[in-house]
């Protein structure tokens, strides 16, 4: 049982943006499952279920090692509006400068992200560089950089 109930809790957060375990407890509930929150917090303990910031402010449950774009999109617009001042690309180099502080911790976690061409990054303090496979690629990722710092 606690096997099908975790496959459905996947399904749920999946599908929707669950904010807490009352909301998880409901859709549970709706799909014919009984359990208790002591039930869904260890539930989501087991799962690695962890909250991230949605696109519209609010949070919800996600799994941690899942890389899917939107999750992907929502990492990213978390790093860049809190910590980086400029985007910019310079052939297959893109350039990412940060707050003092921060250049390592933004490039650590778009290594992370299987960006699709990046081969590497480098840090400073408050600037890194992605090294993208081709100027296209770079270019690409820019463009959608400045679409999420929007």
């Amino acid at each position: 049982m606690k096997n099908v109930r975790q496959s459905e809790i996947l399904k749920i957060v999946q599908s929707k943006d669950v904010e807490t375990q009352e909301q998880l407890l409901e859709e549970l509930k709706a799909r014919g499952f009984t359990t208790t929150q002591a039930t869904i917090s260890r539930d989501i303990k087991d799962l690695r279920l962890v909250k991230e910031l949605t696109g519209t402010g609010g949070y919800r449950y996600a799994q941690s090692d899942r890389k899917t774009s939107s999750t992907l999109d929502t990492r990213l617009r978390n790093i860049f509006k809190e910590g980086v001042v400029s985007v910019d690309v310079a052939q297959n180099i893109v350039v990412v400068r940060t707050m003092p502080g921060l250049a390592s911790a933004a490039c650590s976690a778009m290594d992370s992200m299987d960006i699709e061409g990046m081969v590497g990054s480098l840090a400073g303090d408050d600037t890194g560089i992605l090294i993208m496979r081709d100027n296209g690629l770079a270019q690409q990722f820019t463009s959608e950089v400045h679409k999420l710092l929007r």
